[in-house]
């Protein structure tokens, strides 16, 4: 396919041409850096499929912003105009539907600076890739999901510090209190911890033996959720 083909059709004095060759170079690049950062984001943190996903495909889209502004002063004070209506959205989005914007933007960007073919081939590529995270099992956890939030109540001369310490360090493999309330006018003490088992398999052993340290008091564990304003 000729080269012109790829060119603006807006006549500009401050638009450089940019060849075939150089785009594709430089969106592959962009998303296999994309892929090499998602990674390494994942190693040993709490994720989603959606940000990964994510932040797979934004350095192509940052990639093919800088490449249609190329230079051009006045474009590039337009995109950043542009590119602030993702922050003053009215409502909170995921991390899936923020990179939709920014993908219709760069595209969008690519027609408006008369760069049409260009704009196709972006929209065509990323989508494929896009689709292809998508139907993968790409930013989810292959083993079984251990993350658990535990509730327990103690009586209020209960030292939950110590009390279970030797089954935490038994049952899972992390574990971080976060939050402390009292509850039956003082009398009783609820401790909200986020853990990571072990072994998730002996869940009902390690909620027995918390039994046996609470007295038989309420005790609530359930899968870790993400927050709603978690990407």
């Amino acid at each position: 396919m000729p080269d012109n083909f790829f060119s603006s059709i807006l006549d500009s004095a401050t638009t450089q041409a940019i060849s075939v060759t150089n785009f594709l170079i430089c969106l592959g690049t962009s998303l296999v850096l994309g892929l090499i950062l998602s990674l390494a984001y994942m190693y040993k943190s709490h994720y989603t499929k959606s940000f990964s996903v994510t932040m797979a495909l934004i350095p192509s889209v940052v990639c093919i912003v800088i490449m249609m502004v190329n230079g051009n002063v006045g474009a590039g004070v337009a995109v950043a105009g542009a590119f602030s209506l993702v922050r003053f959205r009215s409502a909170t989005g995921t991390a899936k539907e923020i990179g939709g914007i920014f993908l219709a933007m760069g595209a969008g960007l690519a027609c408006g600076m008369g760069y049409i073919a260009f704009g196709i081939c972006f929209c065509i590529i990323i989508a494929a890739v896009w689709m292809l995270y998508s139907q993968s099992h790409f930013g989810e956890k292959q083993k079984v999901q251990a993350d658990r939030t535990l509730k327990i109540t103690i009586p209020e001369d209960l030292d939950y510090y110590e009390a279970f310490d030797d089954l935490m360090a038994l049952y899972t493999s992390k574990n971080q209190i976060m939050k402390v309330k009292t509850t039956n006018l003082g009398s009783l003490f609820k401790i909200t911890w986020n853990l990571t088992l072990s072994d998730p398999s002996k869940e009902k052993e390690f909620i027995d033996k918390l039994r046996c340290r609470n007295g038989n008091l309420e005790i609530a564990m359930y899968q870790q959720e993400i927050q709603s304003n978690e990407l």
